[in-house]
């Protein structure tokens, strides 16, 4: 409570020196001064900007040096407000001997140099709402630290807290942490990406490891990320085990699903038995591997539609991979045609229609079989090979059966197909037997 109250005791200080500043003239002039500098300022920044074209003079430019010239044109206002302040203290201290009488100006340029500063340096952050998070809070601390309220503030938010488990809780441990796990937590996503990308253009290692090495360089950053901060806020690591207990029973009872994907997810990657662009059928899904995540898999089909398949059921359910060792997939269907035809015809004129369509493999190559002497039919099967399932299978059976289908229609060959006769006959109604009773006269 004493540092509340020495708290209290600073800004009161600060606001009785602001309340009789404002009797004094010099108060006027600075406030006049910081006006017209605003409005110089940003009419300064309008016509620059309406002269420049930043596209055609930064282009060829490294990126880097694209973003910073961006930022600089955003914030080219500021920038010269700043210097205007800076000109304007130059005049006033040479005016008059007084610091005082300077010193709302020198405030106002120090908090805009502040803002400038870390609006520069948070422009490499990707994530808009952490940028804006780590702005406002950079820029606070400088304020603070600016009109000399830092360590007070500090103080006070130190000196009010709770215990949980031996861990005291106060409002500048939860600040500092907050803080500290943005700025970790970004780094570590950004190293990570980098070294994704980085694993991803090695050659000699499967897609499924370099999943899988990607996904544990992931964890494992963000794990270290999340330890620097616990012990750098001062946070022992022995005061967490309520918490880590209640985790732990939490897992019990309710993550049961969450931790099982996650440990399929990682024998699918490890086992290498499914791995991205590998064309799959699992339970009524049939399409082909996009991406492998810690939860779901993603298994995009013809149609547009992606389904998120669990990882736990590519362990307990059955699943057809039809690229596992070999992208060769054989594709078979079956025709039947009238018993006037030349089988041997029919047989050349179906390995002929593989042969006009350019997805179909030569090696090994089509091969058609008399099969069965059917009811009305001599049945064959045709079957052929293609090397790239995750363009469809349907298509490609489609392209032969219309080629074989003009080549029958070519050489008078016919495809029976059932006819049945429908018969209509007309029924008498039966006529019943008795007399008839006679109608009821009305009264």
């Amino acid at each position: 409570m004493e540092n509340i109250g020495e708290f209290a005791g600073e800004v009161g200080g600060a606001l009785r020196s602001f309340v009789y500043e404002l009797a004094s003239v010099w108060l006027l002039i600075q406030l006049a001064l910081i006006v017209l500098a605003g409005f110089l300022g940003t009419l300064f920044a309008k016509l620059i900007k309406a002269r420049l074209n930043l596209a055609e003079l930064t282009m060829g430019w490294p990126l880097w040096l694209r973003l910073l010239v961006r930022l600089v044109a955003e914030n080219l206002g500021t920038i010269f407000f700043i210097l205007l302040l800076v000109v304007a203290r130059a005049g006033l201290l040479a005016a008059t001997p007084l610091p005082a009488r300077s010193y709302l100006v020198g405030v106002a340029a120090s908090l805009a140099t502040a803002w400038v500063v870390i609006v520069l340096l948070t422009g490499v952050i990707h994530n808009q709402f952490v940028t804006r998070i780590v702005a406002i809070f950079a820029w606070t601390l400088a304020a603070l630290s600016i009109v000399g309220l830092l360590a007070p503030t500090m103080a006070a938010l130190d000196s009010v807290g709770i215990v949980v488990g031996g861990l005291r809780i106060t409002p500048l441990l939860i600040i500092k942490t907050t803080i500290l796990l943005l700025l970790t937590l970004w780094a570590a996503n950004a190293l990570s990406d980098f070294l994704e990308r980085r694993v991803k253009t090695a050659a000699d290692l499967t897609p499924s490891i370099q999943v899988l090495l990607g996904k544990v360089i992931r964890l494992l950053l963000l794990t270290f990320a999340v330890l620097i901060v616990l012990s750098t806020v001062g946070i022992d690591f022995s005061a967490l085990a309520f918490f880590s207990g209640a985790i732990g029973v939490g897992v019990g009872f309710g993550l049961q699903k969450i931790v099982s994907n996650l440990v399929s997810g990682i024998i699918l990657l490890a086992d290498k038995s499914i791995k991205p662009g590998d064309v799959i059928t699992v339970g009524d899904h049939f399409g082909w591997v996009t991406t492998m995540g810690a939860r779901y898999t993603s298994v995009n089909t013809r149609d547009g539609r992606e389904f998120l398949v669990p990882n736990e059921d590519f362990i307990t359910q059955k699943v057809i991979n039809w690229s596992y060792s070999s992208e060769d997939i054989q594709v078979e269907f079956r025709f039947g045609v009238s018993y006037d035809s030349d089988p041997h015809q029919v047989r050349t004129l179906a390995l002929s229609a593989c042969q006009g369509v350019s997805r179909v493999l030569q090696t090994p190559e089509p091969v058609c079989h008399l099969i069965a002497f059917g009811e009305s039919s001599l049945d064959f099967c045709l079957r052929f090979w293609i090397s790239d399932p995750a363009n469809g299978m349907t298509n490609v059976r489609g392209l032969v059966m219309l080629n074989l289908w003009d080549a029958f229609k070519r050489e008078g060959i016919d495809i029976p197909y059932p006819v049945r006769d429908l018969r209509m006959t007309t029924a008498k109604a039966p006529v019943k037997s008795g007399k008839r009773r006679p109608a009821r006269k009305g009264r």
